[in-house]
């Protein structure tokens, strides 16, 4: 995956992205890391647990969550990617749906946008991916994050995540967006419901067809909580099982979640057995 001026390796192994939520509200960790310094330890605390890449978010998209000011988000997330930067040369993910907010934080040193809009939410930001070479992690929702879960529905939810994707590439790259700097997110949890989520997961491989890298996002999701009756803090194992799967589909090369090590772990063991 190009990014910047690199070029992210895909072949090797999975990627482990380290989740860095600089928000009041997150579904998982809220408010835990919200001061730029608290926010800038625990980044660097997931790199020393193996993460390969770090994703910044200033924003809760999680259900029923409202919109902040870009001042509120800049103010957020730009300190913390400036200092995080001077002590770790991992890939810097910014979780935005704000063209503003991507290009400081590519201005800053960010390699990736990572936007739960697919790029749709602001006229902008086609233009500021394009323009400063960034990677873009590209993500289907139905609705948003307000909305998403009040009465998601899909006649077939894989065909049409599909669909969308397929759309989104040929937009991007007539924009100028080189495709081998496009990672696909299904978004799990976003607009669906329990068995949509469950179908996405059964047919990864479906979404490799694509040819571009897929990113996955399970991590102590809702849906592990409404499969198992556990709260977020005790949904490690299912998160792990769900990660697992992926892979054991050869269908995921980033794993997007809050604990690195132990998902290092299955990427490790996961390697060795597999081949």
């Amino acid at each position: 995956m190009r990014l910047r001026n690199q070029i992210l390796p895909m072949s090797s192994r999975c990627l482990v992205m380290g989740i860095v939520n600089v928000t009041p509200d997150s579904f998982s960790d809220g408010g835990r890391f919200l001061q730029t310094q608290v926010a800038v330890a625990h980044a660097l605390e997931l790199v020393r647990e193996g993460a390969d890449l770090l994703d910044i978010g200033g924003e809760s998209t999680r259900p029923g969550s409202e919109p902040i000011t870009l001042e509120e988000e800049l103010q957020r997330v730009v300190p913390v990617v400036t200092e995080v930067l001077k002590q770790t040369d991992v890939p810097i993910s910014i979780d935005t749906s704000k063209a503003e907010v991507a290009r400081a934080c590519l201005e800053a040193g960010a390699h990736i946008i990572n936007d739960v809009t697919g790029l749709t939410g602001d006229a902008g930001m086609i233009e500021v991916v394009q323009r400063l070479g960034a990677g873009a992690i590209v993500m289907h929702m139905q609705g948003t994050p307000a909305t998403m879960q009040v009465a998601p529905h899909y006649d077939d939810v894989v065909a049409e995540v599909m669909q969308f994707f397929t759309q989104r590439l040929q937009t991007l790259t007539d924009a100028g967006i080189p495709v081998d700097a496009i990672a696909l997110d299904p978004g799990i949890g976003f607009g669906k419901t329990r068995e949509h989520n469950i179908a996405l997961l059964a047919q990864l491989r479906k979404i490799t067809e694509l040819g571009r890298p897929i990113c996955l996002g399970v991590s102590r999701k809702g849906f592990l909580g409404k499969l198992l009756d556990r709260p977020v803090e005790e949904r490690l194992a299912g998160s792990l099982a769900a990660a697992a799967y992926g892979l054991a589909q050869n269908a995921v090369q980033i794993l997007r979640v809050h604990d690195v090590a132990a998902t290092r772990d299955l990427v490790r063991v996961w390697e060795v057995l597999s081949k």
